[in-house]
């Protein structure tokens, strides 16, 4: 069938009008940066072994083994185990371990076994700074960076973790060579913030304790990497109690999925020196929009460091 010219006009400018509002009026993305200190606890999958250590005849426990039986009772926690020492009187107990991924039993002897305790692990501990909550999904982002645990030297495997409010006690300051850091405090170990769902290689992500509202701020327009220029920017971080503060900084150069920042803030650097370990998160605001995390600082020169965009860092969320 023929279309009438006038007629095809009149259509096609009514999918015109009716299709424009839908592109003008698209909201833009926005996250409320945060900037707060958290503490962070991982429970482990299992009670891990942090060095070498004898426990019978030729028979050792390495550094990295995870312990899961003794004498054939099941220890998933460093409580069980202690228990089922306490309970047994032989000479000897079959220790069931995996080791490189494969299941192994040794002989350990009851006076050796007895000094493991204080190389084993069954939590992870650390702090850091919180990034971004999502008031739309409830989720949170922190870090920017993954957890690896400090005596395993690997991404821990977790069976639950959280994050709770912590404030800063003390600060020791950065300098050329040797990287700062924060002796921090839970505020309420009762109170989390919310809970640990990933450990990936751009941060920590997991589900927001509704009902924790006060540490809450207005939310920002998330800026594209297009958008960020050199120039000045603020950075949100804690280097005192619980309070967020705003310092001044420099974007220096821009790269695909990171940045780089100069800290220019007097009354930071006289504080801290430059960039700290626990820093990692630390919004990144430019012009009024939200662009990235702080993830990591340059040792030999503690007020440079590099940030990673929004964009880069939310891929590991889901």
């Amino acid at each position: 069938m023929g279309w009438n010219k006038s007629l095809k006009t009149f259509f096609v400018l009514l999918l015109m009008l009716y299709m424009l509002p839908v592109i003008s009026y698209a909201e833009e993305e926005s996250l409320i940066p945060m900037g707060h200190s958290i503490g962070i606890q991982m429970d482990l999958k299992g009670i891990y072994v942090t060095s070498d250590i004898l426990v019978g005849q030729d028979q050792w426990l390495k550094k990295g083994d995870i312990i899961q039986e003794l004498n054939g009772t099941e220890t998933k926690q460093l409580v069980h185990f202690e228990r089922s020492l306490q309970k047994n009187d032989s000479a000897t107990m079959k220790l069931g371990i995996v080791r490189n991924g494969e299941k192994k039993t040794l002989q350990a002897d009851i006076q050796f076994i007895k000094r493991v305790t204080p190389f084993l692990k069954d939590r992870t501990e650390g702090t850091g700074t919180l990034t971004y909550v999502d008031p739309k999904t409830g989720t949170y982002g922190a870090l920017g960076h993954q957890i690896i645990d400090s005596t395993l030297q690997t991404p821990p495997s977790f069976e639950k973790g959280a994050i709770y409010l912590s404030e800063i006690n003390q600060i020791k300051k950065s300098s050329p060579g040797f990287p700062g850091y924060k002796i921090s405090s839970i505020v309420d170990p009762e109170n989390l913030l919310g809970n640990i769902r990933i450990n990936g290689i751009y941060g920590i992500f997991g589900s927001w304790k509704n009902a924790y509202s006060k540490v809450l701020a207005e939310p920002l327009e998330i800026m594209q990497p297009t958008e960020l220029t050199v120039g000045p920017a603020e950075i949100f971080t804690t280097v005192q109690g619980s309070t967020v503060e705003k310092f001044t900084i420099q974007i220096t150069k821009i790269e695909e999925d990171q940045f780089q920042i100069l800290l220019t803030d007097q009354k930071l650097l006289k504080k801290t020196g430059g960039i700290l370990q626990g820093m990692s998160g630390s919004p990144v605001i430019q012009n009024g929009k939200f662009v990235g995390a702080i993830t990591h600082m340059f040792v030999d020169e503690p007020e440079k460091g590099a940030a990673l965009f929004l964009k880069t860092m939310r891929t590991n969320e889901k």
